[in-house]
């Protein structure tokens, strides 16, 4: 795990908030019915912490505003790991824990009135095991809350077809997707379906009406999930993380029977999600599935967060959205990946727009400082000549 030296900054807590955090449970005895491990997760949740790293011997470590930062508490032995792990893992999950070394669920904790759910996540690591728990926002945030382009509003009124969102582990894919879902609900009379792996963000049904399943508490598994859902008579499907073969096979053909499907990939951005779709797949398929792609395909959005200079917000996210014009449907096909930015560039009246475009967005809102904006940007001399006021928009021609 990354993090966790001396040299770390260590966050500060008063004996009063560890008190009333530990109270009267302190790590390594119990005296209540409350699992142990939900006093960390109440600390997680004091703090604003978004992430959660425990691993054996050394004491809980959490991410604050994307700095990872080692709490001032005792090292935690591997039998205190693994007891605070049994207490809330079902059955299920302590199986697969045993057959992978690794199982993800979601879990509930009541604190100050409230219900606060975590996306949790075990490992084994150089033998012994190790967590990571993600704090899921309570509210569902709109677009305006999320500080998200407009043009992604556009991406909620397909009525058929695949949405994805792609972006690293933490870049807010899913609170993005759970935004542009709750936009729909409270817009529009249909039917949407969830198939979650752990379910994350729970909606407050509006005009729409929502099923969220959950693997393993709701349905055995994706596929039994999927076969369930052509008779449950869904508009529009999440169908989580796309990861293998199979698992897209099985959501682009929800797409070409008429359902409107979104889902999230793990790429860089939107032009490098085609390659990264294609690596799970055999060569000798490339050729239909860049077709199928190109019918079905209706946007992909690639998303970065990044840590403002301002107390509000603490971090905006950085937004690249490829739409499948005819352009880009033709490039795909053609097998020209390559010039797929150019495409995005060409069809900003369209909506689309690069990294840059939104990172220079921020710079002029003076939400991000330009060392930041430059150490992330994928073209930094563009994003110079932006800055100075030089038009970019003919570079890079087709």
């Amino acid at each position: 795990m990354a993090g966790g030296g001396s040299s770390q900054p260590k966050v500060a807590l008063t004996k009063e908030d560890v008190a009333r955090i530990l109270s009267p449970m302190t790590i390594g005895g119990r005296s209540g019915p409350e699992p142990e491990i939900n006093k960390l997760f109440k600390m997680q949740i004091k703090l604003e912490s978004s992430d959660m790293h425990l691993q054996v011997g050394k004491p809980m470590i959490l991410r604050i505003r994307g700095t990872l930062r080692e709490t001032d508490m005792p090292p935690i032995s591997e039998e205190q790991m693994w007891r605070m792990f049994l207490e809330v893992m079902d059955e299920r999950n302590k199986y697969i824990m045993a057959e992978t070394g690794g199982a993800d669920f979601s879990h509930i904790v009541p604190y100050e009135g409230k219900n606060w759910r975590f996306r949790v996540n075990l490992l084994r690591q150089l033998g012994k095991p190790g967590l990571v728990a993600r704090k899921v926002e309570q509210n569902i945030p709109n677009f305006e809350g999320l500080y998200l382009p407009p043009v992604m509003a556009n991406l909620c009124d397909y009525e058929q077809g695949m949405v994805l969102l792609a972006g690293v582990t933490g870049s807010g894919k899913s609170t993005t997707i759970a935004s542009m879902l709750d936009f729909i609900n409270h817009r529009k009379r249909v039917h949407i379906l969830t198939i979650e792996d752990p379910i994350e963000f729970v909606y407050t049904q509006d005009k729409a009406l929502i099923n969220q399943r959950e693997l393993g508490m709701d349905t055995l598994d994706f596929h039994v999930a999927m076969k369930g859902a052509v008779r449950q008579d869904p508009d529009i499907m999440l169908v989580g993380e796309l990861r293998d073969k199979d698992t897209f096979e099985t959501a682009i053909h929800a797409a070409e029977t008429g359902h409107l499907v979104f889902g999230t990939i793990h790429a860089s951005s939107a032009p490098s999600t085609i390659g990264r779709i294609l690596d799970l797949f055999p060569m000798d398929m490339h050729r239909a599935l860049r077709s199928s792609m190109g019918f079905n395909m209706k946007a992909i959005a690639a998303q970065k967060l990044l840590a403002t200079i301002v107390d509000k917000p603490k971090r905006v996210p950085i937004i690249e959205l490829m739409i499948f014009n005819q352009t880009v449907k033709k490039l795909i096909l053609e097998e020209k990946d390559e010039k797929l930015s150019a495409a995005i560039r060409l069809g900003k009246e369209e909506g689309m727009q690069l990294f840059n475009d939104s990172i220079y967005h921020f710079i002029k809102l003076e939400y991000i400082d330009r060392p930041t904006a430059f150490e992330v940007s994928p073209n930094v001399e563009e994003l110079k000549m932006m800055i100075k006021g030089i038009d970019v928009k003919g570079s890079g021609m087709l």
